[in-house]
């Protein structure tokens, strides 16, 4: 078996991002979180009653 190495400290890495990347990015996170908090209200429907139907919207 090989040696044991002591564990190195965390690295901090950093990044540039453009605004309009930045911009685009938290589009898209507040569009999965709209679609996360739909399928969460569609989970609890259905444990409650009858299935609901999937509405989501389409893709950008």
């Amino acid at each position: 078996m090989g040696t044991v190495q002591p564990a190195r400290p965390a690295q901090t890495l950093y990044v540039t991002i453009r605004r309009d990347e930045l911009r685009q990015l938290r589009e898209q996170r507040d569009q999965l979180q709209q679609e996360v908090a739909q399928l969460r209200r569609m989970l609890q429907a259905q444990a409650q009653g009858p299935v609901a139907e999937l509405h989501l919207p389409s893709a950008s």
